[in-house]
């Protein structure tokens, strides 16, 4: 049904239909924009025409709209996190080559964990994160780095709300959870082996920046199986390096609120 949004401004609108593509569904029709948004057909076809005219959506051979070249230039322009992406990406390069599967760097946003950056190999194991994707904090072992790390009231909302399950593997009793933030404070990383995906285990820990914050998570994603976390002195190598190349750019990451 069609919201009925009195005063509402035709940004907002755009901004509706902009957020109404997913990872998984990069492409959508007009009346899936429309209906997804809230929008009349008319209207959301108005937008989508105005939207596509500035570079900002495209049009693919059947009609289909997309997210078009000039935001992702305008996005990597503007992006609050490069400085920090710059910093990481030879440390990230190093451990992706010792770890030889998936080596991520991910940031906070919202109550969520977004992956800023992801390099992986032809064969690796199984890994259902992307870049510019998003997981809940208490499935995946960046987010949990970053949730142990972070304001007693993030932990608090999580912990306070019903926690999905992926696998059976997944923690999704908040004493548990609070034991395994813990656990992570203590020992300076995570390992959750089998939480996303029951052949996988994600191994992180924090990387801080310049005033000794934690400002992100550096993590690999391995094959569950024992020999899963040898791969932490190379992360945590990899994040010292990462620390040491913000304090020498005197850089303070603005990461996305």
């Amino acid at each position: 049904m069609p919201r009925v949004a009195t005063g509402e401004t035709s940004l907002a609108r755009a901004v509706r239909i902009l957020e109404s593509f997913t990872p998984d569904e990069p492409e959508l029709t007009v009346t899936e924009l429309a209906r997804r948004a809230g929008l009349h057909l008319a209207t959301a076809s108005r937008i989508v025409g105005q939207l596509v005219d500035h570079g900002l959506l495209s049009r693919g051979p059947d009609r289909e709209v997309r997210v078009g070249i000039r935001m992702w230039e305008l996005a990597s322009r503007a992006a609050p996190t490069r400085s920090l992406r710059d910093a990481a990406m030879p440390y990230l390069e190093d451990l992706h080559a010792v770890v030889g599967h998936h080596a991520q760097l991910a940031v906070l946003h919202g109550d969520e964990v977004i992956f800023l950056e992801r390099l992986s190999a032809r064969d690796a194991v199984v890994n259902y994160s992307r870049v510019a994707g998003r997981l809940p904090l208490h499935i995946s072992s960046s987010g949990v780095v970053l949730m142990a790390y972070g304001p007693a009231g993030l932990q608090e909302r999580v912990l306070a709300r019903p926690l999905e399950s992926r696998t059976p593997a997944t923690i999704t009793d908040p004493a548990r959870l609070r034991a395994l933030l813990d656990q992570v404070r203590r020992t300076g990383y995570a390992l959750l082996p089998g939480h996303v995906h029951p052949d996988a285990a994600g191994i992180a820990v924090p990387v801080r920046d310049g005033l000794g914050e934690v400002v992100a998570a550096l993590s690999v994603i391995v094959p569950n199986d024992a020999g899963a976390v040898s791969a932490v002195p190379a992360l945590l190598a990899a994040a010292r390096g990462i620390g040491r190349a913000l304090r020498a750019a005197g850089s303070v990451p603005t990461l996305p609120g």
